[in-house]
């Protein structure tokens, strides 16, 4: 009667439910994305109407980014991690030599005096994108894989990922993707091998970005400028100069969205690099400050997601994919809130680009698939 019972017990036991993780994961994302769409059309409608006949040009052009996006994140999320981890090499490799493209005359297209981006057609992408995501999948497998501890770690593993990621991005020159590839590899050390290396290290090469800035004249007075914007207020300063500005047009509640005076060739990059200082004018302290909180929400729950990951090459992927996701956040708002220089990494999810909003969101189809194996193991 009792084998009855268990046996009547067991069939009608309920069935493991697969779950895709959390929601907030890639809601959250979306809400940003939407805002930046809504504050992109705000900034550009007069340049846009005066250069492609339209004031909604380059609104719509960042919609059908955000349809290519979504649609790439469900294939990412379809297929399996071990594929992705199988060729991790593969995709960091790739990227490196995307990197050098760049630096060759008649294929690399040099902007801004650096050559970071590559064309096809009308398209144009940065191979950073690439390459930080790259290095988060690569160097994750990487340390989760070797049972090597303590320095010879340090210098077998996590340094020569950043060796030979670095170097490029140095001759381009991109000293803002410099700081994201060292910090982003300090990040994932620290996550599998502990703090002692990565403190030990991140002085020198702290000591090392100094000594890059003072090298070339136009850091050098980029630095000068985050140090005392109003030495050469009309020159080097001047970005510096009207950020602020925008965010004290804005005060408490903004001046409106469309309002903004700061976007008619006041502030360069208004919609990309220097978005926020934008948001900052048009939706004031609050609007700015809500923007931080989706961020932190974002934040707090991958978190919670990497605290319940058992498979440590799991957890060492969420952590690295949020880094990547996260230290470009700083970089950007560090810049923007004069915290440091500027390195023109743009605003995740909310800047006016293809390629970051592409990868941005293909690396919330990783994470989404992280959640999903991990809940089925």
């Amino acid at each position: 009667m009792v084998e009855a019972e268990q046996t009547l017990e067991y069939r009608y036991e309920k069935p493991k439910l697969r779950t895709t993780g959390d929601p907030f994961l890639w809601i959250i994302p979306l809400v940003l994305n939407a805002f930046g769409i809504l504050m992109i059309f705000s900034l550009t409608s007069h340049t846009a109407l005066e250069e492609f006949g339209s004031p909604f040009a380059l609104g719509m052009r960042q919609v059908q980014w955000l349809v290519i996006s979504l649609l790439f994140m469900v294939l990412v999320y379809l297929v399996p991690l071990s594929i992705w981890k199988e060729f991790s090499g593969f995709f960091w490799v790739l990227a490196i030599f995307l990197l050098i493209l760049t630096l060759l005359p008649g294929i690399g297209i040099r902007a801004g005096g650096a050559r970071r981006w590559l064309g096809f057609g009308n398209l144009r992408f940065q191979p950073i994108e690439l390459l930080s995501l790259a290095v988060a999948l690569h160097l994750s497998k990487l340390m989760t894989k070797s049972s090597k501890q303590g320095l010879h770690a340090f210098f077998s593993l996590t340094a020569p990922v950043l060796a030979f990621s670095a170097l490029p991005l140095i001759f381009q020159p991109n000293m803002g993707g410099t700081i994201l590839i060292f910090a982003l590899t300090m990040a994932i050390h620290v996550e599998t091998r502990g703090w002692s290396w990565p403190i030990l290290f991140g002085g020198t090469g702290f000591a090392f970005f100094f000594f890059i800035i003072i090298q070339a004249g136009y850091r050098l007075r980029r630095y000068m400028a985050f140090l005392d914007p109003w030495e050469e207020p009309l020159d080097s300063g001047f970005q510096v100069i009207q950020g602020m500005v925008a965010f004290a047009n804005g005060n408490l509640l903004g001046v409106g969205i469309g309002k903004g005076l700061q976007k008619l060739n006041y502030l360069p990059a208004a919609h990309t690099d220097y978005i926020f200082a934008t948001i900052g004018e048009e939706f004031g302290f609050i609007g700015s400050f809500m923007v931080i909180l989706l961020f932190c929400l974002w934040t707090f729950r991958s978190y919670s997601v990497y605290r319940k990951a058992e498979d440590p090459f799991h957890a060492a992927l969420i952590w690295g994919i949020s880094a990547s996701m996260l230290i470009p956040l700083f970089i950007n708002l560090g810049g923007v809130l004069k915290l440091m220089p500027l390195t023109g990494i743009p605003l995740p999810f909310i800047s006016y680009g293809g390629s970051s909003l592409l990868f941005m969101w293909i690396r919330i189809g990783l994470i989404m698939r992280v959640c999903r194996e991990a809940s089925a193991s």
